[in-house]
């Protein structure tokens, strides 16, 4: 689950940025009247400035610690992660949607001249984006389309089921789509603005999201919206292809008519095949050997802006990057050069030296966890090196790291849907509602994606010649590509496999097994006295390898692991449930 960050987006920095200041610090929202604002259009730019916020931004609860990808046992995530989630923990809030529903309100009794169909559009957009996060966390959820008042009965009303909140959702993103403008035509000042191609693609997002939970999970924590949840009303069986359908239309349109691209540069020498690596800490000229700025980025559609000058992520984001420990599991989903997984691929040179596994690999495992530097021949499994783990991550952490920039100074976009995962969600979908894809399809979105990995296209071919399950070579893809971008819980649930891929150990490097004479050996196959076993709390566990059954370092122990179906959902808040006793309580809690 994402957090909501209600910090003021600093898009258009320059421009939209002195609007803002304007508009909150000079002259607070207490001090206008109905009677002299919303009577220009530039009202109501300047007022969805503040809708902005409701965009995740830098926010380390947002890159899937705590998943089975994600050696970290911090608190970020820990609840989901290991099933314990309680009861009072949680809290909504309505007061975006709130804000959208002002403007509007508004809207509806405009007489002015100007055109404001751009700013309606984004309140559309905005109020369909927070009912996305609450549906994601809660299922269904009051509906509210009106500004209430103390006294206005929907505040007592029950909860809508999840399907009708998923059809406000995209009644919603339907309205925004016909009032938002291209991309191509959001002039410079006012990049970052929401174009018509973001809600295209979160409109899909929400159609796979909700086409998988169906056909997956299905309506097992529905309840009965009697005595538990928010029941099934509206469903309709046929959504489900629908939904589908559509989200292929919706990547299609992107694909060929939004004019993105994919961030590859790798043909320029001096970024060292690191594209996947510089893409994510992408500022000015500074932020990388070739010079590259922001303004070379075409692939993020939807994306939270920052800036070194004028609004700095204020995290320590390459300190807090370098402690993000990837799991053993997600180092063996990185397929080889031959687009084999390490299990299948006679190039996989397996785990006796520190650095063999990532010999012939996907760029994106070495650009995520090492970002332009190589594996090391040698590993500390202590506390420190390359983390208790054994591997490091080095995704989002900044180039020039200490000199060019310092903790809290880093400033690069956050990005919340890139083209790549447009491509992905075109492939998921397709094989979702046919139960196949072709090699054309693949090449035009997956491949894409393989051809700046470097690594061998995905084929029909290729799957069936070698035992692969075409469904999970696209999952595969996914997770991949998608590593710490804050979309692995959410793919979990609604692939109804959140029990199974959290309850396992998170487990780290290999050290020993039938395939070693010692625990560890460095690059020299010399005995190492670096693996400290004492250092961990769990030991180690013997598990399935690309190698075989294997003896792996356990960080997070699977005794602490107790996921069950109720945690696809998180409980209603209970201090919402004493306000309005009509908020019935999710399955199982």
């Amino acid at each position: 689950m994402k957090k909501i960050s209600i910090i003021i987006a600093g898009f258009a920095l320059l421009t939209l940025g002195a609007c803002q200041k304007d508009f909150i610090d000079l002259n607070p929202n207490a001090q206008f009247t109905d009677a002299v604002y919303f009577k220009q259009p530039s009202d109501f730019k300047a007022y969805t400035a503040g809708l902005y916020g409701q965009l995740p931004g830098w926010d380390f609860g947002s890159m899937d610690n705590n998943s089975d990808l994600s050696a970290n046992a911090n608190s970020n995530g820990y609840d989901l992660g290991h099933g314990t989630i309680a009861l009072g923990s949680t809290n909504w809030s309505y007061a975006g949607i709130r804000s959208c529903n002002i403007l509007l309100s508004k809207a509806d009794s405009y007489t002015g001249t100007g055109d404001i169909s751009q700013y309606v559009g984004e309140a559309y957009f905005f109020r369909a984006f927070s009912y996305y996060g609450l549906l994601k966390t809660f299922g269904g959820v009051p509906i509210d389309t009106t500004v209430l008042d103390v006294n206005s009965p929907e505040l007592y009303a029950p909860r809508n089921s999840r399907y009708e909140v998923v059809k406000q959702i995209l009644s919603d993103l339907d309205q925004a789509i016909a009032r938002l403008p291209i991309e191509q035509n959001i002039p410079a000042a006012d990049k970052g603005r929401i174009s018509k191609w973001a809600a295209e693609a979160i409109k899909a997002e929400v159609e796979l999201y909700e086409a998988t939970w169906e056909k997956y999970v299905g309506k097992a924590l529905d309840g009965d919206g009697t005595t538990t949840g928010a029941g099934s009303a509206g469903y309709d069986a046929s959504n489900i292809n629908k939904y589908l359908a559509d989200a292929v239309q919706k990547c299609k349109d992107i694909m060929d008519n939004g004019g993105y691209s994919l961030w590859n540069k790798n043909s320029d020498p001096s970024m060292g095949n690191a594209s996947s690596w510089y893409l994510f800490n992408l500022e000015d000229a500074g932020s990388n050997p070739g010079g590259y700025d922001k303004t070379t980025n075409n692939e993020f559609i939807l994306y939270h802006i920052y800036d070194y000058t004028y609004r700095q992520s204020n995290k320590n984001i390459t300190w807090t990057a370098w402690q993000l420990y990837p799991s053993r599991k997600f180092v063996d989903m990185a397929v080889c050069k031959d687009g084999l997984p390490p299990s299948k691929s006679p190039e996989f040179e397996g785990y006796h030296s520190a650095a063999d596994e990532f010999k012939n690999r996907d760029l994106r495992l070495v650009n995520y966890l090492f970002g332009t530097g190589t594996p090391p021949t040698t590993v500390d499994l202590t506390y420190g090196s390359l983390g208790f783990s054994g591997y490091a991550n080095s995704k989002y952490a900044v180039y020039g790291y200490g000199t060019r920039r310092t903790d809290n100074t880093e400033s690069a976009n956050w990005p919340i849907i890139r083209l790549a995962e447009v491509y992905l969600m075109y492939a998921e979908s397709l094989y979702e509602l046919n139960g196949s894809i072709t090699d054309a399809q693949l090449d035009e979105s997956i491949n894409k994606l393989r051809d700046r990995a470097q690594v061998a296209h995905l084929t029909n071919k290729l799957a069936n010649d070698n035992g692969l399950d075409m469904k999970e070579e696209i999952r595969r893809e996914r997770t991949v590509e998608l590593y710490r971008e804050g979309k692995r819980f959410d793919d979990l649930k609604r692939w109804g496999i959140l029990e199974q891929s959290l309850n396992p150990s998170r487990l780290g490097r290999v050290v020993g097994g039938k395939s070693y004479a010692t625990d560890f050996r460095d690059a020299s196959g010399n005995a190492t006295s670096n693996y400290v076993a004492s250092s961990y709390v769990w030991g180690e566990e013997a598990v399935e390898t690309p190698e075989g059954e294997l003896n792996c370092v356990v960080v997070d122990s699977k005794a602490n692991h107790t996921v069950t179906q109720r945690n696809y959902l998180y409980p209603i808040p209970t201090s919402q449930i004493t306000l309005n006793d009509k908020l019935l309580q999710n399955p199982g809690y």
